[in-house]
């Protein structure tokens, strides 16, 4: 009988039960505040603010440094849409760079290429990626800041709780870094978080006043506003509230134990599928977070895939490269070949089942119905 393994599903128990429920009895000590601090004092940076979502935070981050029409934002070919979306609402211009021959992050060597060769005010910021929680070379990164004078905001969405010569990511060398507490790229259907964290007082300043309509007034513990208030820009509504920030404090506690979790889960999809036919693993870093997990199908992914969903397997791809979709294809007039690594390795990524709460035996299931597949594959 076949087993329904979903791509990924949220890791849940009582303890996010007591939090929703400490808020819905009347606690009227902020829970967003409190998640706020508890971010602050794990990751050990001057600012956090919280939004909805990642996607929020990632648009309230540019807000916040002033993106401005005709602005070029840089980012990796090989990125979620939400990156190159909430640039465009700016009327500003997303530029694609290729991933690493052997990698998934950015190519750094391809984007010290552009910043040398396009000296340009309207070149704004830099956008990196860690994808699948792999850390890409911050030195590098940060001397490229540095020497270009450059804003960067790392793409660290799946990334919470990684390290990098053994600091947190998110109190190193980048102007703003986005977190979120849910590491699925699909729609939520329990609760989303986003989280900018930067050490930058202007910019932490003009995020939380935007967050929450420009409005230069306070609130009270119930959210309510103060008898008077003013608005002093154009602002969003993206503040969170205190019931989604109670479940995601639950989530961020455990944040240890989700990580330890799906580096046991690695470890075991690595000692299940060493060697198997047209299954290529990935060399990872020790330090890898392993928010999703990446093989390569070296023939005929996309069927490989089907004939697991046949076995009730959902897999995943992380990413389609920017340049395939449809719109930022025909808006820039890119062509398919323009990407070569990230082209290269999209025809063969495969993203596995990745999440704290999958089990031993599902993983294994999983595994063994590769070995069938791959027995099979011609």
């Amino acid at each position: 009988m076949n087993k329904e393994i979903a791509f990924y599903r949220p890791s849940i128990d009582e303890s996010e039960n007591e939090q929703i429920q400490s808020v819905l009895q009347g606690n009227t000590k902020s829970k967003v505040e409190e998640l706020e601090n508890e971010i602050q004092d794990f990751i050990g940076c001057s600012h956090v603010v919280s939004t909805y979502n990642s996607t929020a935070a990632m648009h309230l981050a540019l807000s916040a440094m002033n993106l401005k029409r005709a602005d070029k934002v840089l980012m990796s070919v090989n990125s979620f849409p939400n990156l190159p979306e909430v640039v465009r609402h700016f009327d500003a211009e997303p530029i694609f760079v290729d991933i690493e021959l052997n990698g998934l992050n950015i190519d750094l060597d391809k984007l010290e290429e552009y910043l040398e060769n396009n000296n340009s005010k309207k070149l704004r910021a830099v956008i990196v990626t860690f994808v699948a929680g792999e850390i890409p070379d911050l030195d590098k990164l940060y001397a490229l800041k540095n020497k270009y004078n450059i804003t960067i905001i790392e793409d660290a969405s799946n990334s919470l709780g990684a390290m990098y010569n053994d600091k947190l990511i998110g109190n190193l060398g980048a102007d703003m870094t986005v977190f979120a507490m849910n590491p699925s790229n699909g729609k939520s259907t329990v609760s989303n978080a986003g989280f900018i964290v930067t050490n930058d007082d202007d910019l932490a300043n003009e995020a939380r006043l935007l967050r929450t309509h420009a409005i230069n007034s306070t609130f009270d513990s119930y959210g309510n506003l103060d008898y008077i208030y003013d608005v002093v820009n154009i602002g969003y509504k993206y503040d969170m509230t205190d019931l989604d920030a109670a479940f995601n404090l639950a989530q961020f506690y455990k944040t240890n134990d989700f990580i330890d979790r799906r580096q046991e889960i690695a470890q075991l999809y690595l000692k299940e599928l060493e060697g198997v036919a047209h299954v290529k693993l990935p060399e990872f870093s020790s330090d890898h977070l392993f928010t999703q997990f990446i093989v390569k199908i070296t023939k005929n992914r996309d069927g490989f895939a089907r004939a697991l969903k046949e076995q009730g397997i959902s897999t995943g791809l992380t990413y389609i490269p920017l340049h395939l979709l449809t719109y930022y294809k025909q808006k820039y007039k890119l062509k398919i070949t323009t990407y070569g690594n990230a082209l290269n390795t999209y025809s063969q990524i495969l993203s596995l089942p990745m999440y704290p709460s999958l089990s031993d035996e599902e993983v294994i299931y999983i595994c063994d119905n590769i070995k069938k597949v791959s027995k099979e594959w011609i």
